[in-house]
């Protein structure tokens, strides 16, 4: 009788092609607190799960994930074996592949991801991980940082080398010599107002409403408390330049009208419970069609309609 085939997870034999890395954001990333590396790891698993799980467990983090990426940097399987394996890994509770929103501010973008455990997990386990995982992401490394291995102290990085500073040659006394004293620009001017600098800028919009440095400095109080109505100054140009005459024969008085007569309202101060607080989604893919839902709707890392194709 043969014996059962219990042998550790094989590791991919050497290829010419190295594995390349996901962009920014999405690739491999290993769930925490991973056990060592041990030869029991994949012993249950079939031959090819256990060449595919020995090779992605050995990729480092933020590795592609892609089968075509997978197929390409190991030469026994192709991309149909390499997506059935990757399919039975989910079953087997070693993966979720994992959409989710990464970035901050205006910045952001879905982002696909592959959690990857060395040790299997059930359900529960992994719909508690990824409901943890979307309250509190993993932070980003802006620059990607070497990994100590288990029970290895981190090397310190070696201090910067002390900058040696040249020694300053002695001023030359250049005697003081009278010159034209230029007039004061509104752009010059320490500590310009957003308001003041808009109405500098008017001339250069529309000539007809050129402005003094004196215009802007007597219109300055009014045109602040447009910005502080919450305006900018692009409204505030548009606001004034509209519908201009065929000529304005005082710039300054026109102006002050304007400022005047529209006046935007004022809106409703925001209490801290009515405003819009971003909220960071997470989506699970289904492993062998990618659809996206909710952690707790995925079974094995399947959708509903894929696990009713399997067989009884």
């Amino acid at each position: 009788m043969a014996a059962p085939n219990l042998s550790p997870a094989l590791r991919a034999p050497a290829s010419s092609r190295a594995h390349p890395k996901a962009k920014p954001g999405y690739g491999k990333r290993s769930v925490p607190k991973q056990r060592h590396d041990g030869e029991g790891d994949f012993t249950l698993l079939p031959e090819r799960e256990r060449h595919i799980a020995g090779y992605v467990d050995a990729l480092p983090e933020g590795a592609a994930m892609d089968i075509k990426s997978l197929a390409r940097s190991q030469p026994l399987y192709g991309q149909m074996a390499v997506g059935s394996a990757l399919r039975a890994l989910g079953v087997a509770g070693h993966l979720r592949h994992v959409r989710c929103l990464s970035g901050e501010g205006d910045q952001v973008r879905w982002v696909t991801r592959t959690f990857w455990s060395r040790t299997a997990h059930d359900n529960e386990w992994w719909t508690a991980f990824l409901a943890a995982e979307e309250h509190h992401p993993a932070p980003q490394e802006a620059t990607e940082k070497v990994v100590p291995a288990p029970g290895e102290a981190p090397e310190p990085e070696p201090a910067p080398a002390p900058v040696p500073v040249p020694a300053q040659p002695p001023a030359l006394v250049v005697p003081q010599q009278r010159t034209a004293q230029p007039q004061p620009q509104p752009q010059s001017r320490p500590g310009l107002s957003p308001a003041f600098a808009a109405l500098a800028r008017l001339g250069r919009t529309d000539s007809r409403l050129a402005l003094s440095a004196a215009d802007c400095a007597a219109l300055e109080q009014a045109a602040a408390e447009w910005f502080a109505r919450g305006v900018d100054a692009d409204y505030l140009t548009h606001a004034l330049t509209a519908g201009l005459p065929a000529s304005v024969d005082s710039p300054f008085g026109f102006v002050r009208r304007r400022l005047h007569d529209k006046l935007p309202p004022r809106l409703p101060a925001t209490t801290p419970a009515t405003q819009a607080t971003p909220v960071r989604r997470l989506m699970v893919e289904c492993t062998e069609c990618g659809a996206p839902g909710r952690p707790e709707a995925f079974r094995d890392g399947l959708c509903r309609p894929c696990r009713e194709l399997e067989p009884a």
